[in-house]
């Protein structure tokens, strides 16, 4: 005996090596040999697959690679034509080497259906490997191999049978998988254990295929979890794993086994006997018990344990005993701890083994590995609204995170902190996300101020600290701000009490001012928006020495308040406004917020800088500003009777959502006033009662509006045309309020100078809307289609005097659309006429109710009418 060491192994060797034991090796056998070897001598030896990645390795170029690759397929596609060729094995590993970098080896596909049928081993191992990667079920070459994969199946030899597997798995298609489940659903209880897991490995790949073959495969599965292979195991806990995430019903089916069926205590037998077992060098990694199958049982066993208690409780002590007896200064003992976590975290355990979750989490994140770290965050964000408390004793921790240098635990560490904000530690998370925000890259800028003021709103302890809190988000985010976060800031700050806006403005106008002296404005741009829109309202407290009481004093004890002049505060806004690199938008909020520091200073000095301002407007180079600067210039010219009712401070906005936590030692910001007529008629026109017909003219000064009726007068105005001075083009350009966002203030004059439409001639019905003294006004009807209607406004005058200054305006309820066109003039000579004509669209078709007003003056007296406008015809809109 030559090789006595070798001579327990040789039994296992294929057939055609094994010659020593191989009953086939007879007469015939050696005839075939020596043919072999003769063919072999006759024919050219072809390249062998290790020469081939030589000469693929040494090309220099991607043209000389080709040239390789092409030589050879040549070579091998000559060498297929022949039937027998003995060399069919060497050619089929070399084309999928070529396949492998991307080269067409389609060619190849039938000859690898020869080499499976061949009764060589070696030939069908290269066939099979080839049939897995050349065939897939798209082509219809790969229906060819089920019979040779059947016939293998029934092997003696468990090799070939083996491969026959892992080829069924690898490329089943619907139809091979249902003709042949059953040979695998039969391999999988046969006693060898080296064809069993393999077929319980192919029933996973046929299951995930064709769900409904899972019913046949049921039955075999219980006896897998008896067998003491390892292997056998791990491939049988995860063709359960996948049958229970897919199928409820088979969930229920395992849950409900009883007596020595019953698979949670099997489980945890399973997993005790792994934890509890002593060395074993055959499935010991790093000191641990075969790790890949404790992951496998804790994972099916969390899946197993979800929402049922009873299943829950039989698995606490295996999961504690885990928890506790698994090593960690390996990263094995770490992956079964994370998977111990997870199912802990999943089922319904107990509080206490809740808490030791998270302590293991917490002990990852002072872990030096990146990865572990990233995967504790990761669980935590997961898991806090299941134990906030527990996750809670490791915010420290958790903060620290936010200064390490890689970018994901960076992530991953700010939105866990948010998930940790509460009422009670909202004042020192703040703090420190403050300065994370300071320090971060501009890819978080934008989230992390949004969740900051998300925050700031739900748990602020107190009015003041939320303004404060606000803008320095505003100040620390720059432009990476979102628009909704600006739009929130207005918010709030409009419905701040009175106190608190004048707080507001003084601490805006301070950061403005910075801003324009630093010249650092244009990386601040949302900051300087809030501050004009801020300034803007409430300009008149940021001068007056009334506000003197108003303690300044921020969180930090800091009083860097200074109170300036109005002229100061107009110079700085100029040196804004003629600034090249702020946004139009930007430059749109100062211009308005200019205009409305016009009501808000008393000097006439400050009057006329800001109108010198406002006029250079008229002419600027972008269109969006020229407009506002021409609108805002009107009302300084015939219409400066309206510019304190436009101007005027606007009322509460409505908040998205009220804060859940008010502040205990303040009181919180009142809620905006509810309108209570929900017709909303009044909603549109200034807050006083209609005049009745007959009323006696009323003075324009005597009926001034009050101070929360702006956006009542914006809706009012919107589309009328005010009847420009003759310089104006006669086709203007109409400009939409595109760049704007949606806090922004509306244009005042939109479609000041908008083209008159001329009125088309149809059947009318009149309607007197308003006759006081020598003022007759009346609306001609006209029905139009789906809901439309055109109203044709004629004004007469049978006074001594002319009307000038002659202004028509109308509202109607906010279930209609109302479109005004341009006024025929706005001067009345007696005797003389004015039309307007009003489109109205009416989705409802209820009937129709329109208030107006018209004011003008008459010898110099400003007047003021207005009435309800209610018996139009009901079928107007049908």
């Amino acid at each position: 005996m030559a090789y006595p060491m070798y001579e327990v192994d040789w039994s296992v060797l294929p057939p055609e090596q094994n010659r020593r034991f191989n009953p086939a090796f007879n007469i015939a056998t050696i005839k075939q040999v020596v043919n072999e070897a003769i063919e072999r001598v006759r024919m050219q030896t072809p390249t062998r697959l290790r020469d081939l990645i030589r000469q693929i390795r040494a090309a220099r170029t991607a043209a000389e690679e080709r040239s390789v690759v092409n030589k050879e397929c040549a070579y091998i596609r000559s060498t297929f034509r022949e039937e027998d060729s003995v060399w069919r094995c060497r050619n089929i590993a070399k084309l999928l080497y070529i396949h492998m970098l991307g080269y067409p080896a389609h060619f190849g596909q039938l000859e690898c259906l020869k080499l499976i049928a061949s009764s060589r081993f070696t030939d069908k191992r290269v066939g099979y490997l080839g049939a897995m990667l050349l065939l897939d079920e798209r082509q219809d070459v790969h229906l060819l191999i089920t019979n040779s994969l059947k016939n293998d199946l029934n092997s003696n030899t468990q090799f070939v049978v083996g491969l026959a597997l892992c080829t069924l798995g690898a490329i089943a298609s619907p139809e091979m998988a249902r003709d042949l489940a059953s040979e695998v659903e039969r391999l999988i209880k046969s006693p060898n254990a080296y064809i069993k897991k393999k077929a319980a490995l192919c029933a996973f790949r046929i299951i995930r295929r064709v769900p409904d073959l899972m019913e046949m495969f049921l039955p075999a599965t219980r006896s897998l979890l008896t067998e003491k292979n390892h292997g056998v195991l791990i491939t049988g806990v995860t063709l359960i794993t996948e049958m229970c995430e897919n199928s409820p019903d088979t969930l229920n089916h395992f849950k409900k086994e009883s007596g020595q069926r019953e698979i949670v205590p099997n489980l945890v037998r399973i997993l005790k006997n792994l934890i509890l077992a002593g060395y074993s060098p055959e499935h010991d990694v790093s000191g641990v018990s075969d790790p890949f199958l404790q992951v496998k049982i804790l994972r099916l066993l969390r899946i197993l344990g979800k929402n049922d208690a009873e299943s829950s409780e039989a698995m606490n002590d295996i999961l504690a005993q885990v928890a506790t007896n698994t090593e960690t200064s390996k990263n094995v003992g770490n992956t079964i701890l994370y998977e111990t976590v997870l199912s802990i975290m999943d089922i319904r355990s107990e509080s206490s083994l809740r808490v030791l979750a998270v302590n293991i989490l917490g002990r990852f994140l002072l872990n030096n590995d990146k990865n572990i770290r990233y995967v504790a965050l990761n669980t935590l964000l997961r898991t806090v609204h299941v134990d906030t408390s527990a996750v809670q004793r490791h915010r420290t921790t958790i903060l620290e995170c936010l200064k390490d240098p890689d970018v994901s635990i960076r992530r991953r560490a700010m939105e866990l902190s948010f998930a940790l904000i509460n009422g009670q530690n909202i004042r020192s998370m703040m703090k420190e996300l403050l300065a994370f925000l300071e320090r971060s890259d501009a890819e978080f800028k934008a989230h992390c101020s949004s969740a900051m003021v998300l925050a700031a709103e739900r748990y602020a302890p107190s009015s003041k600290w939320h303004l404060d809190t606000l803008f320095q988000v505003l100040l620390k985010a720059g432009n990476y701000l979102r628009d909704d976060t600006v739009s929130c800031t207005l918010q709030i700050v409009s419905a701040a009490p009175g106190e608190r806006q004048a707080y507001a403005a003084m601490r805006l106008w301070t950061a403005l001012h910075r801003s324009a002296v630093a010249a650092d404005a244009t990386e601040r741009q949302p900051l300087i928006q809030v501050a004009a829109w801020t300034i803007g309202e409430y300009g008149d407290m940021l001068v007056s020495e009334a506000s003197n009481a108003i303690s300044m004093v921020d969180d930090d004890g800091v009083d860097d308040f200074t109170r300036p002049t109005e002229e100061y505060v107009i110079d700085i806004y100029q040196k804004l406004l003629w600034s090249t690199q702020l946004s139009i938008t930007t430059k749109e909020y100062l211009l308005l917020s200019l205009a409305k520091l016009s009501t808000r200073f008393t000097t006439k000095q400050s009057q006329d800088k800001i109108r010198v301002i406002i006029d250079t407007f008229g002419s600027h180079i972008h269109i969006e500003l020229q407009q506002r600067g021409v609108e805002l210039s009107q009302l300084y010219k015939q219409y400066a009777h309206l510019r304190p009712a436009l101007l005027e401070r606007m009322p509460p906005m409505e908040a998205a959502a009220p804060r859940d936590s008010p502040d205990d030692d303040e009181p919180p910001a009142p809620a905006p006033p509810q309108h209570q007529d929900q017709d909303a008629l009044l909603d549109l026109i200034i807050g006083s009662e209609p005049l009745a017909n007959g009323d006696a003219h009323t003075p324009a000064t005597d009926n001034a509006p009050q101070t929360n009726t702006t956006n009542d007068i914006l809706d009012l105005l919107s589309g009328l045309d005010l009847g420009g001075p003759p310089s104006i083009p006669a086709n203007p350009v109409s400009v939409a309020n595109n760049n704007v966002p949606a806090a922004t203030p509306n244009l005042l004059l939109d479609g000041l100078f908008a083209p008159q439409t001329p009125v088309a001639q149809a059947p009318e019905t009149t309607v007197v809307a308003l006759e006081k003294a020598d003022l007759r006004v009346e609306f001609r009807a006209r029905r139009g289609a789906d809901g439309t209607a055109t109203l044709t406004m004629h004004a007469a005058s049978a006074a001594s005097s002319p009307l000038t200054d002659f202004l028509f305006q109308a509202a109607v309820p906010r279930t209609f659309r109302l479109d005004m066109m341009s006024p025929s003039g706005t001067v009345l000579t007696p005797q003389g006429e004015i039309t307007q004509i009003l489109k109205i669209t009416n989705p409802t078709k209820t009937p129709l109710r329109l208030r107006i007003r018209v004011s003008y003056t008459i010898d110099g007296n400003p007047v003021l009418e207005q009435a309800e406008v209610n018996n139009f015809p009901p079928d107007l809109f049908n």
